[in-house]
């Protein structure tokens, strides 16, 4: 492989983040190679969202016609109390803001898939496959492949998530990063024998929730099972077994669906467990590596804007590298362009969204009152956060 004149970058990762860095390194002139530790592109999966100042970046990237056609359009959330009577249903602006007809909803699958097709043809990827080692020196970066290769590149950029294994080897162990907020989930797909379309079914209790989530008109749901916990399992985090298990455990009663949604999650080959944690940083590179999207700066899911700012820091991040003189100014620019818009994100779950699914039964009680009395918001309405960062126009893009 010819080298390029804007040099090399080595990306971990090929969900969301890493593509769309790769896309952008790409068009500015890069010689860009992903790693991705899965054996091919990771399908489905649970949606997500793509709001505010995001749009614009994949406005940018030409990819929103295609976003939209992949756009899920939940129609309504219901929440049901622990019997599954009718608590309130709404629609989702309602309750995380955004503009209905504006933002998008895709399954995270259809959105990396969108992103690989975009960069496939232009970019290396290099799938079943991870790095081992990283020797970060004035030359560049050696990298030592766990399938045994060895190369060299100017760059490295971890975007490979929340337990990112680039942030571990360059930073250390993820404990002194990692926030946890106190609850842990098990999302998986079961059949649709509900007769549900384009909405979700929320139960709760103290403590626990389940949700079963239709994306479509489809014989498929999204189950997502999730429940407080005082400290977070490290023992089960690499462990499917000790998971199902764990979930099984704290779901063994015979409330509403959940008999049936622990054993949807018992045979299910999609299992996904994890925490609900945020990543907090005082810096996000180190020498010639840095970091981009969760693997810097998780959010978590409960702010609903993990992949919004994975797609602006990566637009930033790329920017940055091709316009600044050299790549410890790019990184020092793409930090203080994007850090206190990954703040205020970050600082949603201080407005409520952890109270989804309560940990108490007070708190459960206050959240039932609220949906009871909440019932629409001004046509137009956004959080403000999502659209906090003004995006910057490089002149590399042109």
């Amino acid at each position: 492989m010819s080298r390029s004149p804007r040099g090399t970058v080595l990306i971990s990762g090929a969900s969301i983040a890493g593509p769309a860095l790769a896309f952008w390194l790409d068009r500015y002139g890069f010689q860009v190679t992903v790693v991705e530790k899965a054996k091919a592109l990771r399908g489905g999966g649970y949606p997500i969202d793509i709001r505010g100042t995001a749009l614009e970046v994949v406005r940018r990237m030409g990819l929103l016609p295609q976003l939209r056609a992949a756009h899920v359009a939940t129609q309504k959330l219901t929440f049901l109390d622990s019997g599954g009577g009718l608590i309130a249903s709404l629609r989702p602006e309602v309750l995380i803001g955004g503009v209905e007809g504006r933002d998008l909803e895709v399954r995270r699958g259809d959105l990396a898939e969108i992103l690989y097709h975009a960069v496939r043809d232009d970019v290396e990827f290099l799938f079943n496959d991870s790095i081992a080692t990283l020797d970060d020196h004035e030359g560049g970066v050696d990298v030592t492949f766990q399938g045994g290769a060895r190369r060299t590149f100017d760059l490295v950029v971890g975007a490979d998530g929340l337990h990112s294994n680039t942030r571990g080897l360059i930073f250390g162990p993820e404990k002194q990063f990692h926030r946890y907020l106190g609850y842990c989930f098990a999302g998986f797909t079961m059949r649709n024998d509900f007769g549900l379309s384009h909405e979700g079914l929320l139960w709760s209790v103290p403590g626990r929730g389940a949700a079963l989530y239709a994306v479509g008109d489809g014989d498929e749901l999204h189950g997502f099972l999730s429940f407080t916990r005082s400290e977070p399992p490290f023992d089960a985090f690499r462990d499917p077994a000790a998971q199902r298990e764990l979930v099984a455990s704290i779901f063994a009663g015979d409330e509403w669906e959940i008999p049936r949604m622990t054993a949807a999650m018992r045979t299910a080959d999609d299992l996904f467990f994890d925490v609900v944690s945020q990543i907090h940083m005082p810096r996000w590179s180190a020498g010639r590596v840095a970091l981009v999207g969760d693997a810097a700066y998780a959010p978590s899911f409960l702010t609903g804007q993990g992949s919004s700012i994975a797609l602006v820091g990566a637009y930033v991040l790329a920017g940055q590298l091709a316009t600044r003189p050299g790549h410890a100014a790019a990184f020092g620019a793409y930090e203080d362009g994007v850090r206190e818009f990954v703040e205020m994100n970050q600082a949603l779950v201080g407005e409520g969204d952890a109270a989804l699914f309560p940990g108490t039964a007070e708190a459960l009680a206050r959240r039932n009152e609220a949906l009871r009395g909440l019932t629409s918001l001004p046509a137009g309405t956004d959080r403000p956060q999502y659209s906090a960062l003004t995006l910057p126009t490089f002149a590399a893009a042109m």
